[in-house]
């Protein structure tokens, strides 16, 4: 996912878990859907992404629990990769894009970042760092070149850094790339190569890659085919069947991922990388926020992928290696590229799975919770019966509620686009009831609300009970800027 031009995106990132195994396209072409994601910092530049995350030693025994044995990050905070340490996962750490124009700059620096963030955690915590992800999408079309300078020499550094560390064989580096740095002239996947204005910077890159025995990373979502363009057809973003497949050279796409993956493996092979191992490092379909953000398209896609992965695609045949985007919901990620932003978890924010979803790793069959999560009270701040409708504060109420808490699942096609006006505001007021950690000032909005012990959820729509934090307290307010506590993770599950 594509980072913010406008705010770095800093360590706190979302969870995905390994499987073993996007800008507009134009109209037609089925097979290359680009980067979507503008990770800018709803909270500023603190990078905080969920108001509440769970503790990274609960997050390390929840993957343990559901038999993924292999984690991404978007960076290498200490206390995560702590967590991590005798885990037996094997972890892949990241370093921003912001970070970039330092690394490239200083050998020094790249030494100094990788004895901190990499060398004194093998060493001491034994935690098993497999690769180091240089940037996230730094070469996205929309960064109009920020990073085009600084990319390849940071990459370079940061190998000879882990070299001169003595872990050059056993640590690789890899750069996440956005599947907009290749492109294809018909639906074709023959036809594809890299995009035109970097296409010296990507042979460099993947040169370079080649040279080290490191992987192509690149990120692949469906969905936003499916969200960009109206047009879109619905079935060729999943894996059961398209009535319309497209014929390469007797190659068959029955689905977009496929379609996507061999343009990249095309590109790679005209320009004589043919046989270079490729990750996907970003796949997934989130929950809610949009109309085709759903529960039953996120379970459809998902174990659609799952099923799919081991046969692989038309151009390479075998297991798909790709992490699956996420983990864990964000209730406090940006919702500039849209409201489904902060649900791309298989698990809700307190752990708790979201539908019945096959690992295919671990023996009980199906998701299994996160353990010891403790719920605040069952109390709910929600609109009073008594309240009118027609109150001149009922508007900068809600906005004032929606907009430091999470409504992203009011609106058309969402979860909780059945409620009528008074169920909206009781949403909205809840949401920030419970962020601001059930606060009796959280719900003092002018005549208008009140605590209730009877839970308000209906059908499709929950209104959650926030879940208590270890920096939390007894005044209800974190001790530490939320987040800070934990940095969100990519995850990737190692298929037994």
């Amino acid at each position: 996912m594509a980072e913010c031009l406008r705010t770095p995106r800093n360590i706190f990132s979302p969870f995905f878990f390994f499987l073993n195994e996007s800008q507009q396209p134009p109209k037609g072409n089925l097979n290359n859907e680009n980067g979507h994601e503008c990770r800018q910092n709803y909270w500023g530049q603190t990078g905080n992404q969920a108001t509440h995350p769970l503790p990274p030693s609960t997050v390390v025994r929840l993957l343990r629990d559901n038999g993924i044995q292999k984690a991404k990050l978007f960076d290498a905070e200490a206390r995560v990769l702590n967590a991590f340490s005798g885990s037996g996962i094997e972890v892949m750490v990241g370093i921003p894009n912001d970070m970039l124009a330092t690394l490239a700059n200083s050998v020094s620096a790249a030494e100094r970042w990788v004895e901190r963030n990499v060398s004194a955690h093998v060493s001491s915590n034994s935690v098993d760092i497999r690769y180091v992800a240089v940037g996230n999408e730094p070469l996205l079309s929309t960064y109009n070149g920020t990073f085009l300078s600084t990319t390849v020499p940071a990459l370079q550094n940061i190998q000879a850094a882990l070299i001169k560390a003595g872990l050059g064989n056993r640590i690789k580096v890899t750069v996440p790339l956005n599947a907009d740095v290749y492109q294809s002239s018909t639906p074709q996947p023959s036809t594809g190569d890299f995009r035109p204005d970097i296409h010296d910077l990507m042979l460099q890159i993947v040169s370079f890659l080649s040279q080290n025995g490191a992987p192509f990373t690149v990120n692949i979502y469906p969905f936003i085919s499916l969200y960009n363009d109206p047009n879109f057809p619905v079935d060729y973003a999943f894996f059961d069947g398209f009535s319309s497949p497209i014929d390469d050279n007797g190659r068959t796409y029955t689905n977009v991922f496929d379609a996507n993956y061999d343009t990249l493996v095309w590109a790679l092979q005209k320009n004589g990388f043919g046989n270079m191992t490729i990750i996907v490092g970003e796949v997934g379909w989130p929950t809610d926020g949009d109309r085709n953000a759903n529960v039953g398209y996120a379970q459809r896609f998902n174990q659609g992928f799952m099923s799919h992965m081991n046969r692989g695609t038309p151009m390479r045949q075998g297991p798909v290696d790709a992490y699956l985007f996420s983990l864990i919901d964000e209730d406090a990620k940006s919702i500039q590229p849209g409201n489904f932003e902060r649900h791309w978890g298989i698990f809700y924010y307190d752990g708790t799975p979201k539908y019945n979803l096959s690992l295919g790793s671990n023996s009980r069959g199906g998701l299994v919770a996160a353990t010891n999560v403790r719920h605040l009270p069952r109390r709910w701040c929600v609109l009073s019966p008594s309240a009118s409708l027609e109150d001149s504060q009922v508007a900068p109420s809600v906005s004032y509620a929606c907009d430091r808490a999470d409504c992203t699942s009011l609106g058309f096609g969402t979860s909780c686009s059945h409620l009528d006006g008074r169920g909206n505001i009781s949403y909205a007021f809840n949401s920030y009831y419970q962020i601001n950690n059930q606060l009796d000032t959280a719900c003092r909005f002018p005549n208008l609300s009140v605590i209730t012990t009877s839970d308000p959820s209906v059908g499709t729509c929950r209104f959650n009970i926030m879940i208590e934090t270890p920096n939390q307290g007894s005044d209800g307010f974190l001790l530490e800027p939320v987040g800070l506590l934990f940095q969100m993770v990519v995850f990737l599950l190692a298929l037994l």
